[in-house]
């Protein structure tokens, strides 16, 4: 639950300063995407640093006020909605063979790779103590859909690429979530790591996870072809069936259900009995309208003090995440497959950070630093700048680096040896 000095003062809003706020949130999450399309650029480097102005030079875009102590549970009811429609784009037929070894090291090795090595440099750089670096590790192992997906989009780097990498995106923000969240307890708690327990814990979210998945599978199962539920009120019911499903998870344990929302997308997207939803466009209307949302209230909270001391050492962060980290997890997942030398550089350089680092530094920040946790205070602004650096890296770099690399297809989907794909983000 995020706490901050924020909710003391929502008292203090008028009814006058909660519509401005709340008409200004929405007019700037769909004016950040108008303005992003026409420059043909992700969203996001256009939705965080206008979030951060805007909360900077008025008092009315304070997620905190505006929402209080319902801000992080909305937070984390959205992404699962979200997670749930990038899970709709998972196919497993497109991970066989050498693919789906990939995906696979990408989490079981990728993961503690990335920890440990963000948290041993944000140690030295950032000059953390060794508690809230390794929060901050936890929080920058994951990626996710909503910055993956549209990177992807445009630099379309041929179907092969474009599954490894969404697979990875976006089953990996569940498990990073889950992983800060334990983190989270058990610095709070004042117990320090016991691997034992802490996989056991892992084992049993991830497992309560799956069992919502299945649950609610059986529900949207029961809506769409049993009641044969079709148009605008299938969507209203999954949508609502994905929140409740959601809500009854992360209420028994923090964060399981965003592994009960992909588990459902997955299950949509693959099993012949269900049929996805028909009016996607309008499903997917919804999620882009969240995500906005999201970046431009989380980013809202950044202060400018907060950056001025943590700019610098975030920048030589990023760097390394770039430069070291991300091209040695690449290099140990696809190590001895039959991925060709282009494409395991293009796994290099795609890991870009988005709204489930966002939310959960937001969400463990403030609690830490009320505990005393040595620079918890610069887990939030560290994170925004670690989102914006490397979605504008990779942003800028994708699709040159696609089409050097010769990976890059057309705009019909031909790739350079004459084949046919269509994308699936």
């Amino acid at each position: 639950m995020l706490v901050g000095a924020a909710d003391d003062d929502r008292g203090h809003m008028t009814t006058s300063e909660i519509f401005v706020g709340l008409g200004l949130l929405l007019a700037l999450a769909v004016g950040c995407q108008i303005v992003a399309t026409t420059l043909r650029v992700p969203a996001i480097v256009v939705l965080l640093p206008v979030g951060f102005v805007a909360g900077t030079i008025t008092s009315t875009i304070d997620p905190n006020a505006l929402f209080g102590a319902a801000f992080s549970p909305m937070v984390a009811l959205a992404v699962a909605v979200i997670l749930f429609e990038g899970g709709l784009d998972l196919n497993v037929k497109e991970l066989e063979g050498h693919s789906q070894r990939t995906v696979r090291r990408l989490i079981l090795w990728g993961v503690p790779m990335t920890w440990a090595g963000a948290g041993l440099l944000a140690w030295p750089l950032l000059g953390l103590s060794s508690r809230a670096a390794w929060m901050l590790g936890a929080i920058l192992i994951v990626s996710g859909p909503t910055v993956v997906a549209p990177l992807l989009e445009r630099a379309r780097p041929g179907r092969r690429l474009t599954a490894i990498l969404g697979w990875e995106g976006t089953t990996i923000d569940p498990i990073g979530a889950i992983i800060g969240a334990l983190v989270f307890q058990a610095l709070s708690a004042g117990v320090g790591f016991e691997p034992g327990r802490e996989l056991l814990e892992f084992a049993s979210n991830i497992g309560l996870g799956l069992l919502g998945g299945v649950a609610g599978t059986a529900v949207l199962w029961l809506l769409l072809e049993k009641l044969q539920l079709r148009g605008v009120l299938a969507t209203e019911a999954t949508i609502a069936t994905v929140v409740a499903v959601a809500a009854a998870c992360n209420a028994l344990r923090d964060n399981t259900g965003l592994i009960a929302a992909i588990a459902m997308g997955v299950a949509v997207a693959n099993l012949p009995d269900i049929r996805s939803p028909e009016d996607r466009p309008f499903f997917r209307t919804i999620v882009q309208l969240v995500i906005g949302l999201l970046f431009i209230s989380i980013s809202a909270t950044v202060t400018p003090s907060s950056l001025g001391s943590v700019f610098w050492p975030s920048v030589a962060l990023v760097a390394c995440l770039i430069v070291v980290v991300r091209p040695l997890v690449a290099a140990a997942a696809t190590v001895r497959t039959d991925l060709t030398a282009r494409e395991r550089v293009f796994i290099g350089l795609m890991d870009p950070r988005g709204i489930v680092a966002a939310s959960t530094a937001a969400t463990f920040a403030a609690p830490l630093a009320e505990l005393g946790v040595g620079g918890a205070d610069d887990l939030l602004p560290v994170t925004f700048l670690v989102i914006v650096g490397t979605v504008t890296i990779y942003g800028l770099a994708a699709a040159p680096a696609a089409r050097r690399l010769g990976l890059a297809t057309d705009a019909d989907g031909a790739s350079p040896d004459g084949s046919m794909w269509t994308s699936s983000t």
